[in-house]
């Protein structure tokens, strides 16, 4: 029985058993889509990549990712995990600046820092975000996430559908207490999502309320149409959700470039996700998200 080797990364955090855990599989030739679902389902974190060898000759390696119910086109945690997956094997020469994942969306940079034979630090380039509908119904939202009413309108940012490569609905709150206070009714957003004539989708919950910390963003996510009720850290929803502060001016300019996303605290999984967004003349040029990732252990799969 052939045997896949993975390994365990906390990503999005330089401290073990906090960040958004991955799996990642080193060699994954040989598995189809339908087992590399039914892997992504066993090993049930919000998603596990597989390594291929690449298919064009503008990338290092193939990435696929999948989330426990589906595949997904990117996503963040996965890319730097991976990232740093592959360094530690040695398959990313040590100081090299950048390595390019050919990603479900395509060649997918992602900038190394490096400290002295160590990767560091990592920055994936994303998509410039495309900004969708803007929802008008925040009572019903407001009760399909059992927060109040006022929590999202005295924000006077938007609700907003916002994707660079899969879309979030994005909610703003006023404080970290009602982002901590959230629950999702999945059913209700469901409908919500159909009445709006759009697909279910994972919604992104935050404020900009400021604390003790040096976060910018206090965040939690909930993707239940993904298999994941809760994601610790979600580097795909960081990318829109910079553009979409840059975009609203809810950040200053000057800060833009600086952005911190503490999410997965109401989990016991704290991760910080950092986002810079260049903008100029109100248009965003350039999105990258970036983070640290640790080592946990490492296993083997009988398929």
């Amino acid at each position: 029985m052939p045997e896949y080797r993975y390994l365990h990364l906390d990503v999005f955090t330089d401290s073990p058993f906090t960040g958004n855990q991955l799996a990642v599989f080193l060699d994954a030739a040989g598995l189809d889509s339908d087992l590399m679902q039914t892997i992504a389902r066993e090993m049930a974190f919000s998603e596990t990549t597989f390594i291929l060898p690449a298919e064009t000759s503008d990338t290092d390696v193939r990435v696929r990712i999948f989330a426990p119910s589906t595949e997904l086109p990117i996503a963040g945690h996965p890319t730097i995990g991976t990232t740093f997956a592959l360094a530690h094997e040695g398959r990313i020469p040590r100081g090299r600046p950048t390595v390019t994942l050919g990603l479900g969306v395509g060649p997918t940079p992602v900038l190394l820092e490096w400290e002295s034979d160590r990767l560091r630090f990592a920055w994936m380039m994303q998509p410039v975000p495309e900004f969708g509908a803007i929802q008008s119904d925040i009572e019903s939202l407001a009760a399909a996430l059992e927060v109040e009413e006022q929590d999202i309108r005295d924000t006077m940012l938007p609700v907003q559908v916002v994707s660079s490569g899969v879309p979030f609905l994005f909610v703003p709150l006023l404080s970290r207490a009602a982002v901590n206070a959230a629950v999702l009714d999945r059913g209700a957003v469901r409908r919500l999502c159909q009445a709006a004539e759009l697909p279910e989708l994972p919604v992104f919950v935050f404020s900009l309320e400021r604390a003790d910390d040096d976060a910018t963003v206090f965040s939690r996510m909930f993707a239940p149409v993904f298999g994941i009720p809760e994601d610790p850290a979600t580097g795909g929803a960081s990318g829109p959700l910079g553009g979409y502060l840059v975009h609203h001016e809810a950040v200053p300019a000057e800060q833009a470039t600086h952005m911190v996303s503490l999410q997965g605290a109401k989990m016991g999984r704290p991760s910080r996700i950092h986002i810079s967004i260049r903008a100029r003349d109100g248009l965003i040029e350039q999105v990258r998200v970036g983070g640290q990732s640790v080592l946990i252990g490492e296993g083997t799969l009988q398929v």
